[in-house]
């Protein structure tokens, strides 16, 4: 067997669709769809599939625009996959309005797990902001509001409470997305008030390990990492390099797989979101949480193995 297996991410999802590799999403005996990790949410021990969709830059399309046909079977192949937690905000341009449409136009608010946030300062703006997004994503009930970025927090926390206990909303939670901001995120934690935190965490990125992720595992919080792929570095990373033949060793076939499986498989971690305006790529990812995961002496590898590129 040779020392590496010669995967570039269009390669082996060529090889996938061919036939070429064996995928851990179907059983070749019926056809059957495998069903996707799930992790509890430590409030309430509800599953939940630790692949999701972040909309970031991928959703913020203008009203019929030829990407929102992809987009629409993005998103059927993402809940067809069994995936579930679609993470948006106001920030992100048109992201909340094209979820509501294509939410709407594929019949699946229903099978989803519809999560955005609040960004503005004031009680009456964020009241304002957070009707809004019912609004745009066409739903009268959202299953999570986070408060991004820690704006206003207090201002804030005290709404999602009025709105939790009224059942507009199922979830609260606080986002960042840069280790400068762990301290307060651990502070806030201990507080057990938040169901949800969000942050970055990678191959890339890598400073959430020190604490902030057995705090969150103390705290009984639950963990969407965004920025996995650090916003593509680690692709550039990688780019023109081999996948290494030991990924076969946790089902990994491609180096989105390899990314993404690094994060799952952190036990603090409930959730991770990926964007991807690709079907293709959506497949790819979808496969990373299926199948075993690496072990801690396997992700200390694939830490030596970025490191060194």
């Amino acid at each position: 067997m040779t020392a590496s297996i010669r995967y570039s991410r269009r390669a082996a999802l060529k090889m996938l669709a061919t036939g070429a590799v064996m995928t851990m999403t179907n059983s070749p005996a019926n056809g059957a769809t495998t069903p996707l990790i799930k992790r509890s949410i430590p409030k309430t021990g509800e599953p939940l599939p630790v692949m999701g969709l972040g909309t970031y830059i991928v959703l913020d399309v203008p009203p019929g625009a030829p990407e929102l046909t992809e987009l629409k079977e993005v998103l059927t192949a993402f809940a067809a996959g069994g995936a579930r937690l679609i993470d948006s905000s106001p920030m992100y341009g048109r992201a909340e309005a094209v979820v509501g449409e294509l939410t709407a136009a594929t019949n699946l608010r229903d099978a989803v797990f519809l999560a955005t946030k609040v960004w503005t300062s004031g009680r009456d703006s964020g009241i304002r902001q957070m009707q809004d997004s019912l609004r745009l994503m066409r739903t009268p009930r959202l299953d999570l509001m986070q408060v991004h970025n820690l704006l206003d927090l207090a201002t804030h926390t005290k709404t999602l409470k009025e709105w939790k206990a009224a059942g507009t909303l199922r979830y609260m939670g606080i986002t960042h997305y840069h280790a400068g901001a762990y301290r307060e995120l651990e502070k806030l934690l201990k507080t057990r008030e938040y169901d949800f935190v969000q942050f970055n965490f990678s191959l890339a990125e890598r400073d959430a390990e020190q604490r902030l992720l057995a705090v969150a595992a103390e705290s009984g919080t639950a963990v969407i990492i965004n920025r996995p792929f650090a916003q593509g570095e680690l692709f550039g990373k990688v780019k023109g390099r081999d996948l290494p033949a030991w990924a076969t060793e946790f089902d990994c076939a491609s180096w989105a797989q390899f990314f993404l499986k690094f994060i799952i498989a952190h036990p603090a971690v409930t959730c991770v979101i990926p964007g991807t305006g690709k079907v293709r790529h959506m497949t790819d990812n979808l496969k990373a949480a299926t199948g075993r995961l690496p072990d801690e002496r396997l992700r200390k590898r694939m830490v030596a193995l970025i490191q060194s590129f």
